[in-house]
């Protein structure tokens, strides 16, 4: 059910895009916004101590903006700088609720996304008084839709997969000189997609300062979900300038049908997986690496992990019932991946030789990132409450 592989390439780089300066950037611009507060960090100390380990504190993000995930952070951020760029003002010279004030006519923004990313980029339009396009994979979840049309955008599902669907996006962009807001990046689009992953630094900056000031302490143990690894990129460069390289293992998981990050881990340089991707991991069923952020996965992840949809939905029920005297955490199928990883590295024969080897024992303390809230609830009832893996 888990496939691991410790990262034979791994060196401690920093990175000079993802640092402790450029992440107070970023929550200064977004602490500026209305209705900004940090998001949570819940320990669970009964399941810790079931689990075999010291702490496990859990970031999470189902508390953003009302908007149920995180992926806010770096869509607004984006549009920050792009507004600023197309105005020629520095960043912190943006209001949201009046820089519409200072351009002739509204801008057209234009993403794809399996979800979260166009409803952060949806958001950040409509507050800006800018208008967006958002462009969804064939299957994606009528709730999405729908929450990203009330927001105040166009949704176009299509009929290809998360990767095509971001390049019809890219086209359509071109064709009608709209501003292409992406969070994967390729040759010739870098900017963007590099400020959108440093906006991803936020929570990072909240949760590790909220860590010095609990009882349990600094992280020992860091697990990331990755899609194309943009957040998890983010968050990494981050811990790793703040806490350093030597201070944390960091843990990257991701959905087998669309593990571009383990397969990339393992050869050392990047390794696209094409099909249908097909995973309820909406938000991490991405076939190709964001090159922005790869490196910094490459030099610093500890271990990569490919794992089957059963264990975000084991991740999802755990989080969801807690045991006595711990809170309860509503966690989507994107957002449990690394609970449910965590409970089958404590608990199974071959998951303990595995966790072991990590070091996660007694005196770790494991930070989970839960990055979504229930954004799809019929599915989520499906999974937590009748069972369903699928």
């Amino acid at each position: 059910m888990l496939n691991v592989s410790a990262n034979r390439h791994y060196n401690g780089n920093k990175s000079v895009l993802f640092t402790q300066k450029i992440a107070q950037e970023t929550r200064a611009f977004h602490q500026q916004i209305e209705g900004y507060s940090p998001t949570p960090l819940v320990s669970l100390p009964h399941l810790a101590a079931y689990l075999g380990v010291k702490a496990i504190l859990i970031k999470d993000e189902s508390k953003r903006f009302g908007l149920n995930a995180f992926k806010v952070l770096g869509g607004s951020y984006a549009l920050g700088r792009v507004l600023a760029k197309h105005l020629n003002i520095n960043i912190n010279e943006i209001d949201l609720k009046t820089v519409a004030n200072k351009l002739k006519q509204p801008l057209v923004f234009t993403t794809a996304t399996a979800g979260n990313h166009g409803t952060g980029v949806a958001w950040a339009a409509r507050e800006m008084g800018q208008k967006a396009v958002v462009y969804m994979p064939k299957g994606s979840p009528q709730a999405s839709v729908e929450r990203i049309q009330g927001l105040g955008a166009e949704c176009i599902v299509t009929d290809v997969n998360y990767d095509d669907t971001v390049r019809l996006a890219n086209k359509t962009a071109e064709d009608n000189g709209w501003m292409l807001v992406q969070d994967t990046a390729w040759d010739g689009y870098e900017q963007i997609p590099t400020w959108i992953s440093q906006g991803y630094m936020t929570m990072a900056d909240e949760a590790i300062d909220q860590a010095e000031n609990a009882n349990e302490g600094l992280p020992t143990h860091v697990m990331l979900q990755a899609g194309v690894g943009a957040m998890a990129g983010g968050i990494l460069g981050y811990l790793v300038d703040r806490l350093g390289s030597e201070n944390i293992k960091t843990i990257i998981g991701e959905p087998s049908a669309a593990d571009c990050i383990y397969r990339s881990g393992n050869k050392g340089e990047m390794v696209n997986v094409t099909g249908d991707l097909s995973s309820i991991m909406a938000g991490l069923a991405c076939g190709e690496p964001n090159p922005i952020t790869w490196p910094i996965l490459r030099d610093s992840s500890h271990t990569f992990i490919s794992a089957e949809d059963s264990i975000t939905a084991l991740g999802m029920r755990i989080l969801g019932n807690p045991l006595q005297g711990d809170n309860c955490i509503v966690s989507g199928e994107s957002g449990a991946l690394s609970m449910g990883i965590l409970y089958q590295l404590m608990t199974t024969e071959s998951g303990k030789t595995e966790a072991k080897k990590m070091g996660l024992n007694k005196d770790a303390v494991v930070m989970i990132f839960s990055t979504e809230g229930d954004t799809n609830p019929i599915r989520y009832r499906r999974i937590v409450w009748e069972g369903c893996n699928i």
